[in-house]
């Protein structure tokens, strides 16, 4: 039955999330345990500085017995396989606790609330990119799919083959070279302008910012999904019941967006769904040249100043984000393509 699959497949995916934080726990432990004990000292020796009129082996034995409450706190003393499975489970609980270098733009150093900064601005332009290269895509593939070996069929796929190796970050200079320093059109980065604008003139004044790399994406993506979206859709308007409806004189417009889409659903929303989580974790290089403080920016800002919490947080957000949309993925799949019979017995 449906709903056995679809449990057993949440779990695997719990199962999977679970496993991967694990494995980065045990890969970024040393490190991490270095950065914490950094972190508890400086504590130690702040609160020290604050207390008055103390002798000197008073303070001493406080400072020794305040560097065991903690060093206990944070299981520091433990054994090597406890101390990484508590990391990994204040992972799984996105308890990543704070930041040693990064601040949020307010000034907090809760990883949680960097990352939920950085978030959106990944989500705003890599996810608008994946959707509107989804739609060309989908367009284009189908239009080539009508006539194979047409002028528009090889015209693109020629174009395809070259843009398809086109690195991002060159098309990203060209453009920028271009429409920045010799036609002046649009800044050559950042979020917005200094001073951000207000109300109306704001939201303006963000997709401004966004039009280079936006533009960038989109040309270098919707080239190779129209390919595997007219080789998808090529197979299914050779099917008997296609070549039926055309019979029937069934318009061509009906036959193609209606029974072939519905046909081709479950090969193009896993497409669809992996464009769109690809998006997710955004492009350091990319992010790096327009200046977009993203999630693949904060990332490698956390890697140059060496920020673990940080590293930690942005792989355990972008992994388990990831991973739904794959879980859900799976359940989508299964409940699109009655062929797939979930749970049954061979």
């Amino acid at each position: 039955m449906y709903k056995w699959y679809a449990l057993k497949r949440i779990l695997r995916g719990l199962f999977m999330f679970a496993l991967l934080m694990f494995i980065m726990s045990l890969l970024f432990n040393q490190v991490n345990e270095r950065t914490q004990r950094t972190q508890i000292f400086e504590q130690v020796k702040i609160e020290s500085m604050r207390l008055k009129d103390v002798k000197a082996e008073q303070l001493e034995a406080w400072r020794s017995n305040r560097l065991d409450q903690l060093t206990k706190l944070y299981k520091l003393d433990r054994p090597l396989m406890e101390r990484v499975l508590f990391r990994a489970i204040n992972s799984l609980t996105f308890n990543f606790g704070n930041s040693t270098v990064i601040k949020s733009s307010r000034g907090d150093q809760d990883v949680l609330t960097i990352i939920m900064e950085a978030l959106p601005r990944t989500l705003i332009l890599f996810s608008t990119a994946a959707v509107v290269q989804l739609f060309i895509g989908i367009w284009l593939g189908l239009k080539k799919a009508q006539k194979p070996g047409g002028r528009l069929d090889k015209s693109t796929s020629f174009v395809t083959m070259i843009v398809f190796g086109m690195p991002a970050w060159w098309l990203a200079m060209m453009l920028i070279l271009l429409f920045v320093y010799v036609f002046k059109l649009f800044p050559s980065g950042g979020l917005n302008s200094v001073p951000t604008p207000e109300g109306i003139m704001f939201l303006l004044d963000r997709i401004w910012h966004m039009v280079l790399p936006l533009t960038t994406l989109i040309l270098l993506g919707f080239w190779g999904l129209s390919f595997v979206i007219r080789n998808i859709v090529l197979g299914v308007l050779q099917e008997d019941f296609i070549m039926s409806a055309r019979a029937r004189g069934i318009p061509e417009s009906r036959v193609l967006f209606g029974h072939t889409m519905r046909t081709a659903a479950p090969p193009l929303v896993t497409i669809a769904l992996l464009n769109l989580l690809g998006s997710i974790s955004g492009a350091i290089i990319f992010e790096g040249i327009f200046s977009w403080p993203g999630l693949g920016n904060l990332y490698w800002v956390a890697v140059q100043q060496n920020d673990i919490p940080v590293l930690m947080g942005d792989l355990a957000i972008t992994v388990g984000l990831y991973q739904a949309g794959l879980v859900l993925l799976d359940l989508i799949y299964g409940f699109l393509d009655p062929r797939i019979k979930v749970g049954g017995k061979a």
